[in-house]
C-alpha cells in the first residue's frame, strides 16, 4: 500500500501567541528582580544589582522598596534587613490567612523593608550566604576600577496573600531606592517586565535555565544640587598667598544661628585647611587682619562636608606644569578602596605621571584622570582626637600625592588664568562642590627689551659722567 500525502493551500497555519517583552534598558544602575521558584502562596527571587556607570560607586549600599499588594519577607540569603519585624503581620489580611503560620521564623513584615548587604566573612555561611555576587559590605566598584566587584547579589522569599494565590500572578515592588554612605545618589524608574533572565544550569552541564518572570529596574546617578553635596574642594596655588576653602554650607547648614550661611568662605592660609572648620576662625581672623581682608559679623558658616579635596597648582614651567592632590577625611568612618577622578577644561589630556597614587587618563570620558590609591595606600582612615583630645583639635584621615602635566596639542593651558584647576571633581563616585572662585595671581609681571636695558644702561652711564 502507497500513500501520497499532498498540501492543502487552503490551510492556514494555527499562530501562536507570544508574550511580548520590553527591551533591557541600559542605565547607571541595574537591578534585576528574577523569579526563579514560584508556588501557590510564595516564591523566591534573585536580586541583583550591577554598577554600569564607569565612575560609579557603592558603599555599604542600603536597599529599600514598598510592597503593593501585602507581601512580606519570609527569608534571605546574601543580604539581611535592618529590622526583624513582624508586627505588620499579626494583624490584617496576612494574620487572618496565615492563622496557623509560626510569625517568629519570618523575617520582616514592613511595608517599606530596607536591606543591607552582609560582611564578607558570611559568604560561605550555609543558612546566609552561599549565592554567588553575595556578601560584598555593600561595596560596588565601577568596572573601571574592578569588573570582578561590580556586581552584587541575594535571593528573598516572599510570601503572597489573597486574592494573589496563584502561580503566575506576581507583582514586583515599586518606588526602589538605594543609598550609599558617601556615594553618588541615584534616582530609580519603575519595575518593567523584560525577557526571563538567563543563568548557567546549576547541575553543571551546558544548558541555559530561565527564569519565571524578570523585571528589570533603572537607577540613574543625579548630580547633587546646591548645598546637598557631601564632599568638597579647596584651591591653592604657589601665586597666591590665601588658599580657597569650600563654599560656604557646600554640603549643607544645619543650624545658622551663630553663622551667617550667606556670606563667602574667608580666605585662609594654607596650614588653616590641616584644621576642622570649628577651629578656624582665630586663624580665619588674623590672616584677614595680615592681609587687610574684611571680617564679616556674624562669620560665615563652614562647608560641613565629610571629606574634602586641595588641589594646589604648584609650579609652572614652559614644557609643563604640576599639582599637588591632597584628601582630607572628616568622618569616623573609614574608606577602603578609594577613588577620586578629576576633568579639566583644556588641561587634562596632558596628564603625564602621579607619585604617590595610580591614575589613569581615561580619554574616553573628556579626558577625566581616574586616581585611586596604591597597595597598602588605598585605605583612608577617618579622623581622628588630637594628641590632646581637650585642648588638641581633631586630626582628619590624609593622603596625599603630586601630579605632573606637559603642554601640549592645540589648547595650550594657561595656568596662571585658571586652566590649572579641575572643572569637575569626584570622590568615590559622588560629585564634590567647587569652589565658586579662583586663586589669582597676585605679581606682576615685566617683559622688557635687551635693547631697551642696554640703552637706559647706556643713558645712566652719561648721567653719572657728567656728574664727575
Amino acid at each position: 500500500m502507497y500513500v501520497c500525502c499532498v498540501k492543502n493551500p487552503k490551510l492556514k497555519a494555527n499562530k501562536t501567541t507570544k508574550t511580548k517583552f520590553l527591551p533591557r534598558q541600559k542605565g547607571d544602575l541595574l537591578i534585576s528582580y528574577d523569579v526563579s521558584q514560584a508556588y501557590k502562596n510564595n516564591y523566591l527571587a534573585q536580586v541583583t544589582i550591577e554598577n554600569r556607570h564607569p565612575l560609579g560607586r557603592l558603599d555599604h549600599w542600603n536597599l529599600t522598596w514598598e510592597w503593593m499588594r501585602g507581601e512580606f519577607i519570609n527569608s534571605l540569603k546574601g543580604a539581611y534587613v535592618r529590622k526583624v519585624d513582624i508586627s505588620g503581620c499579626l494583624n490584617g489580611k496576612v494574620g487572618e490567612y496565615y492563622g496557623d503560620m509560626d510569625f517568629s521564623k519570618v523575617l520582616n513584615c514592613e511595608k517599606k523593608p530596607i536591606l543591607f548587604d552582609l560582611p564578607p566573612e558570611k559568604a560561605d555561611d550555609a543558612q546566609m550566604g552561599k549565592i554567588p555576587f553575595c556578601c560584598r559590605n555593600g561595596t560596588l566598584l565601577p568596572e573601571t576600577m574592578d569588573s570582578t566587584k561590580s556586581k552584587s547579589a541575594f535571593v528573598i522569599e516572599v510570601f503572597k496573600i489573597p486574592p494573589d494565590l496563584n502561580r503566575t500572578t506576581i507583582y514586583p515592588p515599586h518606588k526602589w531606592k538605594i543609598v550609599g554612605d558617601l556615594n553618588p545618589g541615584y534616582r530609580c524608574g519603575a519595575p518593567i517586565r523584560v525577557e526571563p533572565a538567563q543563568s548557567p544550569d546549576p547541575t553543571g552541564v551546558e544548558a541555559v535555565k530561565y527564569a519565571i518572570a524578570s523585571w528589570q529596574i533603572v537607577c540613574n546617578i543625579s548630580r547633587p544640587t546646591k548645598g546637598n553635596s557631601r564632599c568638597c574642594v579647596t584651591f591653592s596655588a604657589y601665586y597666591n598667598k590665601s588658599a580657597i576653602p569650600c563654599d560656604t554650607c557646600a554640603c549643607g547648614c544645619e543650624d545658622t544661628a551663630k553663622c551667617n550661611p550667606n556670606k563667602p568662605a574667608m580666605l585662609l592660609p594654607p596650614e588653616a585647611l590641616l584644621v576642622p572648620f570649628e577651629n578656624r576662625s582665630v586663624k580665619a581672623k588674623a590672616w584677614a587682619q595680615i592681609q587687610h581682608f574684611k571680617v564679616p559679623k556674624p562669620l560665615p558658616c563652614g562647608d560641613n562636608c565629610g571629606v574634602s579635596i586641595n588641589w594646589h597648582v604648584s609650579s609652572d614651567y614652559k614644557q609643563g606644569w604640576a599639582a599637588r592632590l591632597t584628601l582630607f577625611n572628616w568622618k569616623s568612618i573609614n574608606f577602603e578602596n578609594w577613588f577620586t577622578a578629576v576633568q579639566f577644561k583644556k588641561a587634562g589630556s596632558g596628564y603625564e605621571r602621579m607619585f604617590s597614587f595610580n591614575a589613569t587618563l581615561l580619554k574616553e570620558l573628556n579626558n577625566t584622570i581616574f586616581i585611586q590609591g596604591i597597595e597598602g595606600m588605598n585605605y583612608l582612615i577617618g579622623k581622628k582626637n588630637g594628641s590632646d583630645p581637650e585642648n588638641d583639635p581633631d586630626v582628619p584621615g590624609k593622603q596625599q600625592s603630586v601630579v605632573t602635566f606637559k603642554k601640549s596639542g592645540k589648547t595650550w593651558p594657561d595656568i596662571a588664568k585658571g586652566d590649572g584647576f579641575p572643572t569637575k571633581v569626584l570622590f568615590n563616585g559622588e560629585e564634590c562642590a567647587l569652589p565658586s572662585r579662583i586663586p589669582v595671581s597676585t605679581g606682576i609681571r615685566f617683559s622688557v627689551s635687551l635693547s631697551l636695558l642696554f640703552l637706559c644702561k647706556f643713558v645712566s652711564f652719561l648721567l653719572i659722567q657728567g656728574l664727575n
